[in-house]
């Protein structure tokens, strides 16, 4: 029994009647794009697989893409004290660990990211076994799926033949519901199931620099020599004019660039390129470079722009990093596979710690300072550098000097009460010498500290 008659029964015809295409202008990011009527006949087209040559734009889609797939996936779920922590269920962890039979889980997740990027989309279809469990996650193309409206408002997908993902030749195309696909998408300006992609807003500037770099390539092979004009003192006729522009172009051009040219009848040539200096490329390129970093959030300095801004230190370029560029990519597959997978009550969740490695002194000092403050034990720590558990390791310490917060503010400190004290009593005169001055200085001092107490006190409550 194939896919679509186990999703759909008998009733393919009455399906289709129902469901309408997603307008293909309003926001499809296409593979060729025309800058001219007539340009994709004449091979002047403009395809994003040239456009990702340049190295700005394929810097910021290439560091996205591979720092999210050095995020390992786990799969947590709460325990007795309301903690997420890793765990294991046969139902989920074996597709997390392995998503298909042709990708590791960090190609998987990068494809993903690159399959979004470039084309504002990432589609993934469910593979499931005869109790319905996902068993395989499978990156489409995303010029090969189109989503599709029913008149009820459900959400379905044209799937066209792919045979890598296990899509069989079904006249071309397969239609599934969306409970069958997880979509990520971008920034959705046009329409709510088609995302536009970084890349799109890149375009342009990236388009300029690449011209940039291939007219600059062209001007060096000739040799850093400008094209220019060739003048004689007269009238001359047209077939001589040819015939002095090909024996030019013939002799001195292109590898034959440098050459010693010998010409006669008072010929002079007059360079009419600038050299790149005068054009200014360099502060052309870098102008369009940072442009191109924008819509993918990443910090110039990030792909070897420029250099980094005066203060910043390692964590807090990461830090900026992550929540500009990263987050959002990341919380979204989050929680669409959570979601794809209909793990509930557990979650899938990415380590974004790997992307915040810290050198071993620094590690050391940040768990020393966790175990001090009594946020995390010492096993804990140990668990981070890979090293075994120590007996007695497991438990959290507190220096002895330090009083729990409610003994301090009941004063477990022995008062001595205005009442005790006579008002005014005639006292004895007592002669030199003997301990009644130590005992009235004994009962100024505790009088003293019992008002100081109850005047902290007072102004505590208050």
């Amino acid at each position: 029994m194939g896919l679509l008659t186990r999703l759909f029964g008998s009733d393919r015809n009455s399906q289709e009647k129902a469901l309408s295409q997603v307008p293909v202008s309003r926001g499809w990011w296409p593979l060729i794009r025309e800058p001219f009527a007539g340009a994709w006949q004449r091979n002047k087209e403009e395809r994003l697989d040239s456009l990702l040559q340049y190295p700005t734009l394929y810097a910021c889609v290439s560091r996205i893409a591979t720092d999210i797939g050095k995020l390992p996936f786990s799969l947590k779920a709460k325990n007795s004290n309301g903690i997420w922590e890793v765990t294991e269920n046969a139902a989920y962890s074996p597709v997390l660990r392995k998503p298909n039979h042709y990708q590791t889980a960090q190609q998987f997740r990068e494809y993903w990211a690159l399959s979004k990027l470039t084309q504002g989309n990432a589609y993934a279809m469910k593979e499931r076994d005869n109790r319905g469990v996902v068993v395989g996650l499978y990156i489409l193309d995303p010029c090969r799926v189109l989503p599709l409206v029913a008149d009820s408002g459900e959400v379905f997908y044209q799937l066209y033949t792919d045979n890598l993902n296990l899509l069989p030749d079904g006249e071309g195309q397969l239609i599934v519901p969306a409970s069958e696909i997880i979509h990520d998408r971008c920034f959705c300006p046009f329409h709510p199931l088609i995302g536009l992609p970084p890349i799109a807003a890149a375009f342009l500037p990236a388009l300029k620099n690449l011209r940039i770099l291939k007219s600059s390539s062209e001007f060096f092979a000739n040799n850093a020599q400008p094209s220019g004009i060739l003048s004689a003192p007269g009238a001359i006729s047209d077939d001589t004019a040819k015939r002095l522009a090909d024996y030019w172009n013939s002799n001195f051009t292109g590898d034959n660039a440098g050459k010693v040219a010998v010409v006669g009848d008072d010929l002079k040539f007059m360079a009419l390129g600038a050299k790149s200096v005068d054009a200014q490329m360099v502060e052309q390129l870098r102008y369009s470079d940072e442009q191109i970093c924008q819509p993918f959030g990443i910090p110039p300095f990030k792909v070897g722009l420029g250099t980094i801004p005066s203060g910043l230190g390692v964590d807090a370029i990461n830090q900026l990093y992550y929540d500009d560029a990263l987050q959002t990519h990341i919380q979204a597959m989050e929680t669409l596979i959570t979601e794809g997978l209909n793990a509930t009550p557990y979650k899938v969740d990415m380590d974004e710690t790997v992307l915040m490695r810290m050198d071993a002194g620094k590690k050391a000092e940040y768990h020393r300072t966790l175990i001090d403050a009594s946020l995390e034990t010492i096993n804990e720590g140990r668990f981070d550098f890979n090293l075994p558990p120590l007996a007695g390791g497991n438990t959290v310490y507190m220096q002895m000097q330090d009083m729990p917060l409610d003994q301090v503010r009941q004063n477990t400190i022995v008062r001595v009460s205005e009442e005790t004290v006579p008002a005014e009593e005639p006292v004895d005169p007592e002669p030199v010498g003997t301990d009644a001055d130590e005992q009235t200085q004994k009962a100024l001092a505790e009088l003293f500290l019992m008002k100081a107490v109850q005047a902290a006190r007072t102004e505590a409550i208050q």
